[in-house]
């Protein structure tokens, strides 16, 4: 099945993961260069990127509303 976007839920879900990792890498590595403490650079980055992770779903589905009341909302004034 296909999602919005083109994309399969087992390939949306597979991007979602590789975001996620590859934010949990980036928020260690900016906590580290600003407190210098691995500790402190790890619980950063193990917080922050799963908070923002739930984030951007929330985000993306607002928007997939949004898109979807305006397109009919558009059919609507055509039909």
């Amino acid at each position: 099945m296909r999602g919005c976007h083109g994309f399969s839920a087992d390939i949306l879900n597979l991007k979602t993961a590789s975001y996620a990792l590859m934010h949990l890498i980036v928020a260690v590595m900016v906590a580290y260069a600003l407190t210098w403490d691995w500790r402190k650079a790890l619980a950063i980055g193990l917080i922050e990127p799963f908070v923002q992770t739930f984030a951007f779903a929330v985000h993306d589905r607002y928007w997939r509303r949004r898109e979807h009341v305006s397109s009919v909302s558009v059919n609507a004034v055509a039909a």
